[in-house]
């Protein structure tokens, strides 16, 4: 499942995460595969099994 780059920004902004998300911006592919780019996913403390079953599963991000 690929996860769409603006998901994924949205997420950090809501952390408040705003300078990681600028550079999330500029460094995650416009897809995202949370198996393929873990590491990327990684770097901005993002879990990729755990955003795997949130956007999978239909939930919101509030607590991520």
């Amino acid at each position: 499942m690929e996860i769409d780059r603006d998901t994924i920004l949205g997420l950090l902004r809501e952390r408040g995460q705003t300078q990681e998300a600028d550079r999330a911006e500029q460094e995650l592919p416009s897809k995202v595969d949370p198996e393929r780019d873990a590491g990327m996913l990684q770097k901005f403390d993002i879990d990729p099994g755990e955003l795997m079953s949130r956007v999978g599963g239909g939930r919101d991000f509030p607590g991520f």
